[in-house]
């Protein structure tokens, strides 16, 4: 019996499964993970990663939401002998993350093919749960790929650019075609490294201010940053985000996604110190 009479991926849940060898073995390649690593395999599926990085690794956390492939991932595994690996049926983005880990001494890696309708929930979860993680290599669209990566004065350049980057140095790994996956997505992929490790040098005392600041000079794309957060943070006021401004020598006439990440702290800094 063919393979597509036994299953058929739910679209509901983002499903594309990686179907190619060697594209598969050029991710855990390139991922770097140590012999006595944990990590945490984010969709699983059937097991395309799951089961040659098993070989490659100490221990694999796979959380899989679809029962019915965590059904068949766990039969696999029991049929191959693999013992290495604990298979959770779940939602990543409802369980607890810290509990989810716990019992692993050092920081864990992260690795999967995402679900493209999970990427941006997930990635706020990784930062919120920074202090576990070492590195994380992830599947992304093309198209956020390029806004996670992006830099100033560049259209794709985001807030969700900025946040991520604060928190981890991001290198783009493999670009992969859409025809690797099955069923085929409308684009291609880019596989991307998140180094927890490596954050932006320059920190901020309060992040929930920060992460507050930069959305809001974004929440208006086609506005001045001035007109931007003087709507979206209307309780500061004109005239103190002005001094802000001043202080931090930003043009007011200016777009957030002409501002870097020195920037935004600065003018997070300066308006929180405004009475």
């Amino acid at each position: 019996m063919k393979e597509s009479a036994l299953f058929y991926p739910k679209k509901s849940l983002g499903q594309h499964f990686l179907k190619t060898p060697h594209v598969i073995h050029e991710i855990i390649t390139r991922a770097g993970f140590e012999r006595d690593s944990s990590v945490l395999e984010v969709g699983p599926g059937r097991g395309a990663l799951t089961l040659p990085l098993a070989g490659q690794v100490k221990q694999v956390l796979a959380v899989e939401k679809d029962p019915r492939l965590a059904g068949m991932l766990q039969e696999t595994l029991r049929t191959t002998g693999i013992d290495n690996v604990i298979l959770v049926c779940g939602d990543i983005l409802r369980l607890d993350f810290r509990e989810l880990v716990s019992g692993h001494e050092e920081k864990i890696y992260v690795i999967g093919n995402l679900p493209y309708n999970i990427s941006s929930p997930l990635l706020d979860k990784l930062i919120r749960n920074k202090e576990l993680i070492k590195r994380a290599i992830l599947t992304f669209q093309l198209e956020l790929a390029d806004r996670l990566v992006g830099s100033p004065g560049n259209k794709a350049y985001g807030a969700m650019t900025v946040l991520v980057q604060y928190h981890a140095r991001l290198s783009p790994l493999l670009k992969i075609s859409r025809e690797s996956f099955r069923p085929r997505p409308k684009v291609n992929s880019m596989v991307l490294e998140m180094d927890f490790t490596r954050p932006h040098p320059t920190r901020t005392q309060d992040e929930d201010h920060f992460r507050k600041v930069v959305r809001a000079a974004f929440a208006q794309r086609r506005k001045t940053v001035l007109n931007s957060l003087s709507h979206s943070l209307p309780s500061f006021g004109t005239k103190k985000i002005l001094s802000a401004l001043g202080q931090c020598r930003i043009d007011p006439g200016n777009r957030a996604e002409n501002l870097d990440i020195d920037d935004f702290l600065c003018l997070s800094a300066a308006l929180k110190a405004i009475p």
